[in-house]
């Protein structure tokens, strides 16, 4: 499984799929949470003015990830 880029990476309507997540400790429960599990397709929806954070379409629910913690996330070729 070849990583391409991380979540963060993700322009307003590009699109990815999880690979691994790297988070720990209480962050990495959310994102679980919120479904970044491994397999998950995702689609940056656009960033707030400021670039930070921006807001992604994940199972069917918009959330706001910021820039920091998306970079936890890696994406695959799918």
């Amino acid at each position: 499984m070849e990583h391409t880029a991380c979540l963060s990476d993700l322009q307003p309507g590009q699109r990815g799929i999880v690979g691994t997540l790297h988070s720990t400790g209480a962050m990495r429960r959310r994102l679980l949470d919120i479904g970044l599990v491994e397999n998950t397709p995702v689609e940056c929806l656009g960033r707030s003015p400021g670039g930070d954070p921006s807001a992604f379409l994940i199972r069917g629910a918009v959330i706001a990830i910021r820039r920091t913690d998306g970079r936890d996330v890696l994406l695959r070729e799918g």
